[in-house]
């Protein structure tokens, strides 16, 4: 999970790891989160499979910026 602070929010960016089969490689589904004052703003559903941790942590973030850019 990767943290930034931005515009007076706290931004989350997840990866949840995802494996459908047992050869299959180990992939990440990637969300975010928004919280302002330790309070939940807003959060994703899943925005897309990533093939590394680091990827999807990313995807999240822009997702919450882009949240934060359009409602404020």
């Amino acid at each position: 999970m990767e943290q930034e602070s931005y515009k007076a929010f706290i931004l989350w960016g997840h990866a949840i790891a995802q494996q459908d089969e047992l050869l299959a490689p180990e992939r990440f589904a990637a969300s975010g989160t928004i919280t302002q004052a330790n309070k939940l703003v807003e959060a994703s559903g899943v925005l897309g499979l990533f093939d590394t941790e680091q990827e999807a942590q990313e995807a999240g973030l822009a997702w919450a910026r882009a949240w934060v850019d359009a409602h404020i």
